[in-house]
């Protein structure tokens, strides 16, 4: 399950309550995205406070854009949110589709790429492996609790991606727009192959979607909404073309149903990300899940 970080008006009490309720439902993993310029808390500081909200689910970054941040103070932050959450932390990276964010830090705009992601990856490797990177006494700490560092997701939709994820990455953190099952299938095989080609275990293979669950008209609205606000820099006409086949609404039932496709696929996880702050949604979202999960 996906914090409601990019919907409007939050604050820690509702963060801290949604992180409660995951904590203590079904759900395997707790998620949350990465922007700059916009209005969500800032994911670094948030994971030190979901680490001290949780104690069993994993927390799981879908992404974090290496690019924007300097690799070294990334290693080290992640390190301490290993360190807090006692291991429990997977760290998806993607390279981040908004110039806008870039902009907003500085950040080179030619590192946008798979090869300035992959460079960081080594980068913070370095730092999770101990060495020094300096004359220093000590090399940059603390180590992460989980040997190596936390493992790693690639945040992707495209075979392309994938494949040049594979020698670092240890599974995916994708996202489907529309619900293809059959088209997931195709990505999650050419990760299989890939991965086994580079002579690595089977990856993690995880995928996303929006949803909203109701009864009637109102679950697509939702989306709509939540679209037409993340989608910002995405002319508003073209949103509300594709917001009639982006992401899933419609009854717990149907929501049921369309998670057992995917597990039939070799699907290991399914990010659920929320259209709405609504606590009730989580609830609802919980029970579809411990009956699938069951």
């Amino acid at each position: 399950m996906t914090m409601p970080v990019m919907e409007p008006d939050l604050d820690a009490a509702t963060l801290r309550e949604w992180a409660r309720v995951i904590d203590e439902g079904p759900f395997s993993s707790l998620c949350w995205g990465e922007r700059i310029a916009f209005d969500n808390p800032d994911s670094l500081t948030l994971l030190g406070a979901l680490a001290a909200w949780t104690e069993r689910v994993r927390l799981v970054t879908t992404v974090v854009v290496p690019q924007l941040h300097d690799p070294v103070m990334l290693a080290k932050a992640l390190a301490t949110g290993d360190m807090l959450c006692d291991g429990r932390l997977t760290v998806g990276l993607g390279v981040g589709g908004r110039e806008e964010d870039y902009r907003a830090v500085s950040a080179d705009l030619s590192s946008q790429t798979m090869r300035g992601m992959a460079d960081r990856v080594a980068a913070m490797r370095r730092v999770w492996a101990g060495e020094k990177l300096t004359e220093s006494v000590l090399p940059v700490g603390p180590a992460p609790v989980q040997p190596g560092g936390p493992r790693l997701l690639v945040g992707t939709i495209g075979p392309k991606t994938v494949r040049s994820a594979a020698p670092w990455a240890d599974g995916l953190a994708g996202t489907t727009l529309d619900l293809d099952v059959e088209r997931q299938n195709e990505l999650f095989d050419v990760a299989r192959t890939a991965w086994a080609e580079a002579g690595k275990p089977a990856p993690h293979l995880a995928t996303s979607f929006w949803f909203a669950i109701g009864d009637g008209d109102e679950p697509r609205a939702q989306v709509h909404r939540h679209l037409r606000r993340y989608m910002n820099w995405i002319p508003a006409d073209l949103v509300d073309a594709m917001a009639p086949t982006t992401g899933w609404a419609g009854t717990q039932r149907q929501l049921r149903d369309v998670l057992r496709r995917f597990e039939d696929i070799g699907t290991d996880e399914i990010h659920l990300i929320p259209t709405s702050s609504d606590i009730d949604q989580l609830h609802r979202a919980a029970e579809v899940a411990a009956e699938v999960t069951g």
